[in-house]
């Protein structure tokens, strides 16, 4: 096999990289994902903050982010558009207090239907890929204790 970079460019294999060929799936489903909660009027972030929002009622938006993996500036403005639209409220919005976010009864209704979405692609993705869908199972709670990835 020529070297990366050589004048056989065409006949090159690069080696396999897992990490890589996660990413391609992530981004493969992600825009499904995308694409099914569309009309609802959520993204994959809109909808997974929301499911955290569901899941720890009276969370702050500095626990939101973190859990998130975003910044606070980028939970403030999401959920911003979420509370427009009806979805949560803030139970302490002014000034100098904690927030307290909760999905409101619409919010429930909206997750309700987004999750039978996502229920959907899961059967599809796991009846394609049962091998993967094990090895993914507690995966993101975890990766990979000792890892960099991890701290």
């Amino acid at each position: 096999m020529p070297a990366r970079g050589g004048d056989d460019v065409a006949a090159e294999t690069p080696p396999f990289s897992p990490v890589i060929a996660l990413l391609t799936v992530a981004a493969i489903w992600d825009a499904r994902l995308e694409h099914e909660l569309r009309d609802l009027g959520l993204s994959t972030r809109k909808y997974a903050l929301l499911a955290h929002v569901e899941a720890t009622p009276g969370i702050s938006f500095s626990e939101l982010a973190r859990r998130s993996q975003i910044t606070v500036q980028s939970v403030h403005t999401a959920a911003r558009s979420l509370a427009e639209a009806g979805f949560v409220v803030d139970a302490n919005a002014h000034a100098g207090a904690a927030s307290d976010l909760r999905v409101t009864p619409e919010g429930i209704r909206l997750l309700r239907a987004a999750d039978a979405r996502l229920a959907a692609l899961d059967a599809t993705f796991g009846g394609g890929a049962p091998t993967l869908t094990s090895a993914l199972e507690g995966l993101h709670e975890r990766p990979f204790e000792g890892s960099a990835a991890s701290e």
